[in-house]
């Protein structure tokens, strides 16, 4: 499998493999901690892939023995309020970025994935655990509640369960995490990469451009109400039904082959 760089980067590594971007934050003696200039490069790198559309799918995963453990608080610890809005909202570009971003990308996480770090998770699409990953809120600890990562969180866990994170700055495991939903594998830590690449490979061999268009209807549907949803995912579906890769697709279901996307 032959690999080509993404670009060059000082805390971030970023290839590209058969199709499929493998992002690896790169601050393993940091805890790959989000300090503002890593996570301007982690912004800029999924632009990039979002603006590829030879790239199916995206794996986010970090160097050494953790996955993110959130904010670099070195930069926070004597900051004034005009430094503090702005970290927070390059934090926030950041999760805008892989959100709005036609690719799906899986979080592949291990170790630990902690307040912003959990944030960066929780904003994925999809998340690949290793067995006894942790993931924790635990600002209220050092008098900083975890507002930003409150919102990701939020909308992938229960509000009850998410409430109890972030006021007791417990951490949930990735098996508990699972259960409610919010991880979508649990493996053992040697077949993470493995896991991980396989969702990838699944998710590569669908048209990129009906993929592009669902995970923009995924979210947008999820802010309407019930009615209001259908009205736009009917619209989105009649629409898609006159794409190229709709009617190749079901001409190949009708004549029993494998399609030939176009991505169009």
């Amino acid at each position: 499998m032959t690999a080509t760089e993404l670009g060059t980067y000082q805390y971030v590594l970023a290839e590209v493999r058969d199709g499929i971007a493998v992002v690896t934050m790169n601050r393993p003696e940091k805890r790959n901690a989000l300090s503002v200039a890593h996570m301007q490069e982690l912004t800029e790198v999924f632009r990039r892939i979002g603006e590829d559309r030879a790239l199916a799918v995206a794996i986010l995963r970090g160097a050494g023995p953790v996955f993110c453990a959130g904010h670099d608080l070195n930069e926070l610890v004597a900051c004034d309020a005009r430094t503090a809005r702005q970290i927070f909202q390059v934090c926030t570009t950041l999760m805008q970025t892989i959100r709005g971003i036609p690719q799906p990308v899986i979080a592949q996480v291990h170790g630990v994935a902690t307040a912003a770090g959990f944030q960066l998770a929780a904003t994925c699409d999809l998340i690949v655990a290793a067995a006894g990953t942790r993931f924790q809120t635990p600002g209220v600890k050092i008098g900083l509640f975890c507002s930003t990562p409150m919102v990701a969180v939020s909308r992938v866990l229960p509000p009850k369960k998410t409430f109890e994170l972030l006021v007791t700055g417990d951490a949930m495991t990735a098996e508990e995490a699972a259960q409610l939903g919010m991880v979508n594998r649990v493996v053992p830590p040697e077949q993470l990469d493995a896991a991980a690449w396989e969702l990838a490979e699944k998710i590569r061999a669908a048209s990129r451009y009906v993929v592009g268009i669902g995970k923009q209807a995924f979210y947008r549907q999820l802010e309407l109400p019930e009615h209001l949803a259908y009205a736009y995912a009917m619209e989105v579906m009649a629409s898609n039904a006159l794409a190229e890769d709709a009617r190749e697709g079901i001409c190949a279901f009708l004549d029993k082959r494998q399609p030939e996307w176009r991505n169009r």
